[in-house]
């Protein structure tokens, strides 16, 4: 089987005009797949440059390979069934700030640059005041952003024409607000090291780089296991370590910053033109609640009920009798009635949700949706709890057995069948939920976790919304003593 690189398939060459923080699956799947289609379809000629945002990480593998990879889009569409291959070759090249600083620098004197795109999950735009200008890099990826941004200030001069166009892609509602926020308190932060070029540095960041909010959405599984990669790489011919398999629904929504028109973004970014499903407007908020409520918000709960019942697979989730039911539960009388928007589109919208759960081609594994979990239940699910409490005077049982299961699953037991358990997030949330349940009480370990409000639940400490404490022990208690699944049965009969 033949190696996979620029020697053995020819690989188009483009301007390097994107910067991209992160080299997951997703960002592979979703947002350099679609600047490999407006290369194609729009004349866009661009290039990404491939920057691993933490020190761990796989941009040595994509180096390994030229930076080509294919991507497996699985599903129906049109009603016809889909099954694409595609080599990806949008990606330049990538780079590790962590092992050559220098080189990440450098990038930032190129003049062709000019948007930037990220992806480093909902932890990852994060104010953290340990980092420093003079970090090689600084820890957080907005702290290197304002370093990288820093450095091609200064080399050209302010020069307005030289601003990015910034999207960042993480799952939190007005991203680009956010990232825009953290990236103003680190310059002001970082003010006595800038010196004189402090004002003037704030100021061409205000006026020449263009910051949007954007919603993403398609479901990204991963890289498939041994045996459908080894079924792949047979179809192709290739050796292809880095192999993405998503769904064919794409949706990305950018709201086009105050200081450009959409117009003007439609004109640089010209996504729209290559028939791709990429909306630029005014305001993204509609687009953002609808989708990560239904979509992200049924997954976040879905995932851990499911998994702690012996499931892997969302599809075999959504078609399970009993877990079926309960998403079913979870997305049409939970998640639909906090939203305000008319009725019908809501039901079209999550129709269309579960028949993407259910794609019969796409093995989407519950293990991954579950990486920082609680950052995702307090963004995507959170909101509804409360609202629906707010508007039906009770709390949604579905919703609080999606946490209790969470809670459970970071105990960190090996499931019944011996699979093992191994939760994925934030280090001090991990040992936070460890050190609960070592403590023996049901409970305690309740009221703690609810009480985590600067750690988990942004600010606010969830002891305070009546009825949940006492709900949550007994949802937690009853999965103990009798299973996930018997308990998902009494809530779907209102028992409790």
């Amino acid at each position: 089987m033949k190696e996979l690189n620029k020697l053995t398939v020819k690989k188009s060459t483009a301007p390097e005009r994107i910067v991209q923080f992160g080299e997951g699956n997703f960002l592979r799947a979703f947002a350099d797949w679609i600047v490999w289609q407006m290369n194609r379809h729009a004349g866009f000629n661009s290039s990404v440059v491939i920057v691993q945002p933490i020190r761990q990480g796989r941009v040595a593998d994509l180096e390994g390979q030229d930076c080509l990879y294919h991507v497996n889009l699985r599903g129906v569409q049109d009603g016809q069934p889909v099954d694409s291959l595609d080599c990806v070759d949008s990606v330049s090249r990538a780079m590790n700030p962590y092992d050559d600083f220098a080189a990440y620098m450098n990038l930032a004197t190129q003049p062709d640059l000019r948007f930037i795109i990220s992806n480093t999950t909902e932890a990852g735009i994060a104010f953290d005041e340990s980092c420093q200008l003079s970090d090689t890099p600084a820890a957080s990826y907005p702290g290197k952003l304002t370093q990288w941004l820093y450095r091609r200030f200064q080399f050209f001069g302010g020069d307005p024409e030289r601003g990015m166009i910034i999207m960042p892609c993480e799952l939190i509602f007005h991203n680009g607000k956010h990232l825009r926020e953290c990236i103003l308190r680190y310059i002001d932060f970082w003010s006595d090291a800038l010196g004189e070029d402090y004002a003037p540095f704030r100021t061409w960041f205000l006026k020449s780089n263009y910051v949007c909010s954007t919603l993403v959405d398609r479901i990204v599984q991963g890289a498939p296991g041994a045996e459908v990669r080894s079924q792949i790489q047979a179809r192709l011919g290739y050796a292809d370590g880095m192999i993405v398999q998503g769904e064919v629904f794409h949706l990305w929504v950018i709201e086009a910053p105050e200081n450009m028109s959409c117009d003007e973004l439609r004109t640089e970014f010209p996504a729209e033109r290559a028939g791709l499903n990429v909306k630029i407007v005014e305001s993204e908020v509609p687009y953002h609640a609808r989708k990560v409520t239904l979509l992200n918000g049924s997954h976040t709960v879905l995932s851990p009920v499911s998994w702690l019942s012996g499931v892997n697979i969302v599809r075999d989730a959504c078609n399970h009798p009993l877990l079926g039911r309960y998403v079913c539960k979870v997305l049409y009388e939970e998640l639909m009635p906090t939203l305000d928007l008319p009725a019908d589109e809501l039901k079209a919208y999550a129709d269309s949700v579960l028949e993407r759960f259910r794609n019969p081609y796409v093995d989407h594994q519950l293990t991954s949706i579950m990486l920082n979990a609680f950052p995702k239940f307090c963004t995507r699910d959170l909101p509804a709890l409360t609202a629906f409490q707010q508007r039906r005077g009770c709390l949604p049982c579905g919703l609080v057995l999606g946490l209790a299961a969470l809670i459970c699953y970071y105990k960190g037991d090996a499931r019944a069948d011996g699979t093992p358990c191994v939760p994925n997030d934030d280090a001090r949330i991990v040992e936070l939920l460890h050190s609960l349940w070592q403590a023996g009480d049901v409970q305690k370990l309740v009221q703690g976790v609810l009480a985590a409000k600067d750690l988990i639940w942004d600010g606010t400490d969830l002891n305070t919304i009546a009825g949940l404490p006492e709900l949550l022990g007994e949802y937690i208690g009853r999965i103990q003593s009798d299973g996930m699944l018997a308990t998902v049965e009494a809530v779907l009969q209102n028992a409790y």
